[in-house]
């Protein structure tokens, strides 16, 4: 019986990365639960052992109810009634098999009923599920949301919530506005404090919000009243059972077609404050967003993954001119680089959801006591690494996912362009990947800083300190060429002191920064386990080689006063 976990070694191997230890003893507590809770850990090799026994029932799950049930949820999809969003019929056995499975609460201590979960491990339970179907990932995966409550709401809201997320309620984060996208300082739904009932009032409206029919929603609101930036914005918490909100509409879209994505109306809808006023997007909805952002990174290594497959089986069968598809060049170029983008983009996600659950595991053992000094140090190493990796992780894999979806459609030729197809599904549903928790180009926003200051630079040279095996140095050494061409790239574009230049070279050094990052990290699995990545590492090399090299050219050679000649649409500024 297919198991989309055990199929795949490769996702099991990054269970053995040996920052691990620290990251399990960390979310132990020294493994303080052992007397308290049957299904605790006593050690770390325990620990082990749980997460492959919840992968294995995940990929179960994945491979023999969700993917068989994801073309009728495509062709079906959530529809709208009396003000409510209902989900596909096939949804609703997904949910039911992810409830008995207690694949609910993932990362919620146990004393709530969760199952105290890494990140890490989380993140590859995305990835099987989102293989299997990447819109009832978006559904699932939303629990985390609860993590956001967990660290900043009361001891009374947690008590209160994060039980029932752990029995199986579904959530939503309510961010986005008509008139405020990415733009959230934007942000107009009106909170106002109720007196009478010791609540708060929410008022307006809110767009594209995914699953935003759920049963608890995380919200976005105005509360400070004649403020018009984020400094007005705090976040509350709603319930659906105080009613209050309506669905108005729900998206038709391109892809991911069970995943609801709403407009809500709120209309006077009790809601109670999350943590502190005016901390609701300088504080709460960043921590919220990367927390998502590193969801979205798994969900597009699950349907890398996927398209992959497909385009891998569909060349072994298919024959053409006498000989099957798989053994033409253009064919096995296309694969072999799939699976170089693949097994790259995965090893990068796991290393920055190892880097947060780092810093998030020592964040949370402060609530209880002080850190020491060294723990302290730890936790800022830690969160500066996962700050930075996680546009990375989050771009680069989104990036990939349109790719290899693209290419899985080219192997299968014209049966790729029929809707019976599946390669026609995760082309679909893919292309949202780079365009919500924030597009691409809000990547290398979020990542040039660290590209600019040198902060990236110094973690590739570490990373390039690690020892290799004796058959991949000389793939070592193309990429240490390399990091001097690196240098010199940034050093150029600072040199240019123009920030309309340095924005639009922007996203050749965030491609030359992650391409140096995932040689290195695909190099070092090789490393470790020659039978699973020698092959990607060979490909992934040349090929990161060959793009790096004529990006640098391209920064080395520019013209900032050519910068007029991209600008397509005239404006007064360019007009004659």
């Amino acid at each position: 019986m297919a198991n989309y976990f055990s199929d795949h070694p490769e996702i099991g191997f990054h269970l053995n990365h040996p920052l691990m230890k620290r990251i399990v003893d960390l979310k132990e507590k020294g493994y303080e639960d052992k007397d308290k809770f049957e299904d605790a850990p006593v050690d770390y090799q325990d620990a082990i052992e749980n997460y492959k026994q919840i992968l294995e029932i995940t990929g179960d799950v994945a491979a023999n109810i969700i993917e068989p049930n994801s073309e009728s949820v495509d062709l079906e999809g959530p529809h709208l009634e009396n003000g409510r969003m209902i989900y596909a019929s096939k949804t609703f056995e997904n949910l039911d098999a992810t409830r008995k499975a207690g694949l609910h609460g993932i990362s919620m201590p146990r004393r709530y009923g969760g199952l105290n979960l890494p990140n890490t491990v989380f993140s590859m339970l995305s990835e099987v599920i989102s293989a299997a179907d990447a819109g009832f990932q978006n559904i699932w995966s939303l629990q985390s949301c609860i993590d956001t409550l967990y660290e900043f709401g009361s001891e009374e809201q947690r008590e209160k919530y994060i039980p029932r997320v752990c029995q199986g309620e579904t959530m939503s984060m309510d961010l986005t506005e008509p008139d405020a996208g990415s733009d959230l300082q934007r942000v107009m739904l009106k909170a106002t404090y109720d007196e009478e009932n010791q609540c708060w009032r929410l008022n307006g409206v809110k767009r594209f919000i995914t699953n935003g029919d759920s049963d608890i929603h995380l919200v976005l609101a105005r509360s400070e009243e004649g403020t018009k930036d984020g400094r007005g914005l705090s976040m509350f918490i709603y319930d659906k059972r105080d009613g209050g909100v309506d669905v108005r509409h729900i998206e038709h879209k391109l892809g991911i077609h069970g995943s609801p994505t709403c407009e809500l109306t709120y209309k006077n809808a009790k809601a109670y404050l999350c943590g502190s006023t005016r901390l609701g997007l300088i504080k709460y909805v960043m921590a919220l967003m990367n927390g998502a952002r590193l969801g979205i990174a798994a969900q597009s290594v699950g349907v890398e993954q996927e398209a992959y497959n497909e385009g891998l089986a569909y060349a072994k069968e298919r024959a053409q001119f006498g000989e099957k598809i798989i053994n033409f060049p253009a064919v096995y170029d296309m694969l072999s680089r799939m699976k170089a983008k693949l097994d790259a983009g995965r090893s990068l996600l796991y290393m920055t959801a190892r880097y947060v659950d780092i810093y998030k595991a020592l964040e949370d053992i402060e609530r209880d006591r002080k850190l020491t000094p060294e723990e302290k140090q730890e936790l800022k190493k830690y969160q500066r690494l996962a700050d930075a990796f996680t546009p990375l992780a989050k771009g680069m894999n989104s990036e990939y996912a349109n790719q290899n979806a693209y290419d899985a459609i080219s192997i299968h030729g014209g049966s790729g362009f029929i809707m019976e197809y599946k390669s026609q599904r995760l082309f679909r549903d893919a292309r949202i990947f780079s365009i919500y928790e924030g597009t691409t180009q809000l990547q290398v926003v979020a990542a040039i800083r660290y590209i600019s200051n040198g902060t990236m630079l110094a973690n590739i040279r570490e990373m390039a300190e690690k020892e290799v095996a004796d058959a991949l140095q000389p793939l070592k050494d193309r990429i240490l060429r390399l990091i001097p061409v690196y240098e010199d790239a940034i050093a150029t574009v600072k040199a240019f002191g123009r920030q309309d230049v340095h924005d639009f070279l922007a996203r050749r050094l965030y491609d030359i920064t992650a391409e140096l990052v995932m040689s290195l990290l695909i190099i070092d699995d090789a490393t470790r386990a020659p039978e699973l990545f020698t092959k990607s590492a060979n490909v992934y090399v040349r090929m990161a080689e060959e793009d790096i090299i004529g990006k640098a050219a391209y920064i080395k050679n520019f013209n900032p006063e050519d910068l007029e000649n991209f600008k397509a649409v005239e404006t007064p500024e360019n007009a004659e």
